[in-house]
């Protein structure tokens, strides 16, 4: 079973002044696909606190993905790809051209996302849009990929290309 761990990114959210919509939503999707929430939080827009609880969750805590939602637009308070990066060995930037191809049949702002998606160790980060509606339609996008690419990432599975026996 696949652990995951979900980031929402809000400083209003975190500060009790708003209901997480997006991180629930994100829950409900991961438990669709038969994997187990291990972790939710909810942080403020504060690029430190979101690299050391990637960080923890990746080095103490081995999870399999961390989803994040929020904090990919243009605000300066907008910190959350800074973050991912900051904790990445290496980059996976096909799911969030396909999160933005996606959305950008929905609305031509699609493309003002900043979000990246990155390999820290053995596990996968993501950063979704902020709001419930376009975390679904992303999650739908990226979803069928997602468990044949943390098969290979954990050892589990044949390369892509390989056939099974």
């Amino acid at each position: 079973m696949m652990r995951i761990g979900i980031i929402t990114a809000s400083d209003k959210g975190s500060r009790g002044e708003r209901e997480d919509l997006s991180g629930p939503a994100l829950k409900e999707l991961a438990q669709s696909m038969d994997w187990e929430v291990a972790e939710y939080i909810i942080l403020p827009d504060d690029q430190s606190m979101l690299e050391g609880t990637m960080r923890q969750w990746v080095d103490e805590l081995s999870l399999d993905l961390i989803l994040t939602t929020g904090g990919t637009g243009f605000s300066p308070r907008d910190v959350t790809p800074e973050a991912t990066l900051a904790v990445a060995d290496r980059l996976v930037p096909g799911i969030a051209e396909v999160m933005r191809l996606e959305s950008l049949k929905v609305t031509p702002k699609a493309m003002l996302s900043r979000a990246v998606a990155v390999l820290r160790k053995r596990t996968l980060i993501i950063n979704m849009p902020g709001s419930p509606k376009a975390v679904r339609e992303c999650f739908h996008a990226i979803s069928p990929a997602l468990p044949h690419g943390l098969q290979i990432l954990k050892g589990e599975a044949n390369e892509c290309g390989t056939p099974t026996k």
